[in-house]
Parts: structure tokens; sequence; C-alpha cells
């Protein structure tokens, strides 16, 4: 990658573009923050944090200038996003935190995916008919929540690496959401267009008042939220686990009509997972397991990708567009017949990554032609084990969920790489009366029609795509990325990693960069900039790129280099998110 700096400069740098906190954490009694400009690129010696909003972003940063590492800002970072983005994540769902341990050089994750209650059963989206319940139906009921992980997740990564408690990291969300803020045209979007499923909870008091969405501008005061995070910086995770919260949350999924209880919240339990490692040219890569299909993917997208050289072909020419294409459909072919849960089926991860496999995937692309008939291939004959599990095709209306990544590193050179989530935008819509916060629709990431890999039983965590990942030079973190965007995460971080590493593009832009998704020959997205011209070429080959739809994604990244000892943090432009450094004038 093309960035070096010299010290002098990134201090200058920082100085003009990086909002330097001052202070420790902001005290629960804050007065109303106002929305500043921040810079979606920044610049620091000591510290570095990047994530979808300025508010969340600087709470980050004034973590790590007052002593904090990297997980105790992450913390800190995910309740102020349960605020500022309570479309996108909260305590109300789950997510994947991965974290380098510099003083152990490990890296781990934090899998806090929220699991199906003892009640849920494997047919419980099918109709009367035996036919799927339409997705707009059953992603607003109480049967599509699962037992949210979130909140167990945070204190679990805070007892195994944190340095600050959970009671101290809380104190500026729930300023936040006390005195409130201004809203941005990014959650103003959100409330519009989902208006009609908060209309149907309680949620319409906090986002629709007077009947009406809240628009861009407007003060957002979430004083439910905030006596919810102060029960929690009281009593901890157990008020959600074990007391009041728990019993309010389960009291509002069997109103929907779900089968949440008290039960199910104690028995939640957050696993600690190692990483899917893979090579991608001289870095090493670490990305997200099952049940995430998110690093399995990602890794076996490089891989398909990797001798075909794509550097040889301009970033925006057909060759590289057509290349991606034909790999996604691979991959997604793969990820739809084989990934799951693996506490419940067997994943063939080994299989997936084989390079005998590899190279039969391969044998299926090129440029002469595009493959219209793209199918699962057989990668169990590289594992010495069978499936438990038959294929079982999905006919299904799924819409493209939505959720948020945030990065973190530290002047200790620990580093965080975190998705987190609630599904769909505001999730189900369904709001705990009284506590403030969104329900997940996390369940309907299980097959509606069971028998495969992905269905739905009680314990069991649906299918992911989310894919927090570091990527590793001389085995030191180089490069983190993730993205929200439903199964459109995993090609979001291959393109991201792809112009920075293979195209060594500046970070900005490499994150800028059009990005396209396609997961089969049906259903083709990608973001404008393409060319026309190009387009044209593809859909010649066969393709079908019809108009350019939404952003593809939010990639938030951060470049280590521990050579010259910089930070160099980067938040799309998709949303209105910030990256702030820490250059800490005590320095020596």
């Amino acid at each position: 990658m093309k960035q070096k700096f010299s010290v002098f400069l990134i201090m200058v740098l920082s100085f003009l573009i990086v909002f330097q906190p001052s202070g420790g954490l902001a005290k629960a009694s804050q007065k109303p923050e106002k929305n500043h400009s921040y810079s979606q690129v920044a610049y620091g010696q000591d510290g570095m944090v990047a994530s979808a909003t300025p508010f969340a972003s600087k709470i980050g940063a004034e973590v790590l200038k007052s002593g904090g590492n990297a997980v105790d800002a992450a913390v800190a970072i995910q309740f102020a996003l349960n605020v500022t983005e309570p479309m996108m994540s909260g305590i109300g769902g789950g997510g994947f935190m991965m974290v380098y341990d510099a003083s152990t050089n490990k890296t781990s994750i934090v899998d806090s995916r929220e699991r199906a209650p003892a009640g849920a059963e494997p047919d419980m989206f099918l109709g009367g008919d035996g036919k799927p319940i339409p997705f707009e139906e059953r992603v607003t009921q109480g049967t599509a929540v699962g037992v949210p992980g979130t909140l167990a997740g945070l204190q679990k990564a805070l007892d195994k690496w944190g340095t600050k408690p959970m009671s101290v990291l809380i104190n500026p969300a729930i300023g936040l959401a006390q005195h409130g803020f201004r809203i941005d045209s990014v959650l103003a979007k959100s409330i519009e267009e989902s208006k009609d499923k908060l209309s149907m909870s309680a949620a319409r008091d906090v986002f629709l008042p007077h009947g009406k969405p809240l628009k861009e501008g407007d003060k957002l005061v979430q004083k439910d939220l905030a006596r919810t995070f102060r029960l929690i910086r009281k009593d901890g995770p157990d008020v959600l686990y074990k007391g009041e919260i728990g019993r309010a949350l389960a009291r509002t999924v069997q109103k929907k009509g779900g089968t949440i209880k008290p039960s199910d919240l104690r028995k939640y339990q957050v696993t600690v997972d190692q990483p899917v490692w893979g090579d991608y040219k001289e870095y090493q890569v670490a990305s997200m397991p099952p049940p995430s299909s998110g690093g399995v993917f990602l890794l076996q997208m490089l891989k398909l990708l990797d001798s075909y050289h794509l550097s040889q072909y301009d970033v925006e020419s057909w060759q590289k567009y057509h290349l991606l294409a034909e790999a996604m459909h691979l991959s997604y072919a793969d990820r739809a017949a084989y990934a799951g849960d693996p506490e419940f089926v067997k994943v063939p991860v080994k299989g997936l990554l084989h390079p005998d496999y590899i190279k039969e995937r391969q044998a299926l692309m090129g440029l002469d032609h595009m493959n219209k008939t793209v199918k699962a291939g057989n990668p169990w004959k590289y594992e010495n084990d069978t499936p438990n599990y038959k294929v079982v095709p999905q006919n299904d209306d799924k819409k493209i969920g939505q959720t948020t990544h945030f990065t973190v590193a530290d002047r200790w050179g620990n580093v965080v790489s975190y998705t987190t989530t609630i599904e769909q935008v505001f999730g189900t819509g369904i709001m705990v009366p009284g506590y403030g916060f969104m329900l997940n629709n996390e369940l309907t990431d299980f097959d509606a029609v069971p028998g495969g890999a992905n269905e739905v039983q009680p314990n069991k965590r649906p299918l992911s795509s989310m894919t927090p990942t570091i990527i590793f030079k001389n085995n030191k973190p180089y490069l983190t990325v993730g993205s929200p965007g439903g199964p459109t995460i995993i090609t979001s971080v291959l393109q991201t990693i792809l112009h920075s590493i293979e195209y060594e593009m500046e970070l900005k832009a490499a994150v800028e960069e059009p990005r396209i998704y396609t997961n089969n020959v049906n259903n083709y997205q990608y973001e404008k900039g393409i060319p026309a011209d190009i387009l044209s070429a593809l859909n010649k080959k066969g393709h079908a790129f019809g108009q350019p739809g939404d952003e593809i994604g939010n990639v938030q990244s951060i470049f280590i280099d521990s050579k010259e000892g910089y930070f160099k943090g980067v938040a799309d432009s998709s949303r209105k998110g910030a990256a702030i450094g820490v250059t800490l004038n005590n320095r020596k």
C-alpha cells in the first residue's frame, strides 16, 4: 500500500483535520451534543477510531485518550451507536467482535450472535399452505426476534481484555440518550422509510412524535433508553438476562406472537472463537468463522481471484467486474448449500478452502465466457466427514438487511474490528415499551423452508454474513476492514481488500471505489460510477446489470503502519461517519 508519511507530516495533518478530544469520559449529565463537522479520513500516532457516526467516534477517541484500550473504546462506541444509530444495532441485537491482543499476539472473536429460543420450530416461517410467509409479514412478528447477545458480548470482552468497567463506559451514551442530539439525513431517511412498522410499537412515540417522522436536524431524545442504560450501569448485564429488562423483553415478544421467555435469556451464552485464517499474497487474513459465512467465503473468493492478477486490468475494466461476478456466483452457491451454525451442522470449511477444490471452481471461470448454470460444488470430498443435512432450495423474498461496523486501534497495538446488528433497519420495528430499545429480526436469517444447514432449531444461531476482518503483514496488524449490508457485506470487504492490496490504492479511494454485488445470475446490484461502456460490455457477456441502486455497504477501515508508527482511519461516505485519530501531547 502506497502510504508513506513522515512523523512531522502526520502530526500536521492530525492537527488540521482530526478532532482531538479534551479530558476524560463525558459524564451522564452532560449537555446535548451538537453535530460538529468531522473528517472521514484521520491520522493518529496513539490511536484511531472509525465508526458510522461522529458522536460514537468522538466517544471512542475520548476513551483512548483517557487511558482506555481498544476494547474499552469499542464498548463505549457500541453503547453510543445504540443511541445515534438505533436503526442499525443495540442491546436488542448481536454481533461479532474480533480482537487482536498485542500482549499475547493472539486474535479472538467474541460471538454474541442471537440464538433461537426454546420454543422455535423448523417450520415456523411457513404458512398454512406450506409456503414461506411473505418476508414483509414475518419480519415484524415476535417470531422473528432472536435472544439478543450484544450486552453479554460486551461484558465478555471487558472481562477478557478491558481496563475500564461497563458502568463508566456507558456514561457518555446515557448523556446522549437523555439530552438528545440533532439527527442526520441517514437516520431521518431510515425513520421515514420505516414509519409504518415503527408505528406498530412503542417506537412511534420516540421516532414519530405526534404521528410525524422526525426529520434531519430534529432533536432525538430517548429518555427510556437512558433509563435502561442507568439500570445496566447499576446492575450490569444481569438486569437484561436475569432481571426486569429481560422480563419486559419477553412480555413484548410474546404479545407479538413470539416465544422468548425469561428462561431463554438466562440460558444465553456467548462464545469466544478463533478466526478462520487464510493467505492472500504476502498477507495473512483473519476473518469470521461459522456461524457467519463471511470469513470462509471472503477467503474463497480471494483464492479464486488470486491467480488472475486483477491489477493487470484497469480498476474500472470489464475484465475485473466480470471475474468478480463469476467468483461471487460460485461462492454464494456454496454458501447457500453448506453454511450454518457449527454447533448444529457440519460446515466443510476445510473443503471449501482446499487448494484442489479452488482449482475445480476456478475451472468454471474465464474471461472468454460467463458461467450461466452455477451450482454448488462438492467440498465434502476434501473433508474427512460427511454432511448431516441435505441441500434445500430457498425461493425466498428476503430483503437485504443493514447493520453497522466500526474499528478501533490503540497505542499498545490492540485492535478491534466489530460488526454489530439488529438485522433489518430498525429490526422488527418492535421497541420494548418503557425501555427504549429496538428488537432484532435475526431469526429471519434462518431458512424459511426447513431441512437444510440453516434451518431453525432451538438455541441455534442463524447464518450471518458479517465479516469483521483484520489483515496481517509480517504477523502484525496491517489493515482492518468490515461493513454492514446483509449478504453484500462479504463482497464489500472483498472489494476493499482488492482495491487496497491488489490495486495499491490509497485507503479512502479503495473504500470509495464503486462496488458490485451479485449472488446469482438473476440478481445484480452496483453503485453509481461504473462507466456505461463497461456495463454494456458486461451485459454482452451475459450479465444483467440494470440501473444503479443504493450504496452497497458502509466500510470502516484502519491502516496501521507499524514501521512509521501511525494509524490512518477511513469512514465510508455512504453514511455520515467519522474517523478520529489520537495523538497524545505527552508522548515520548
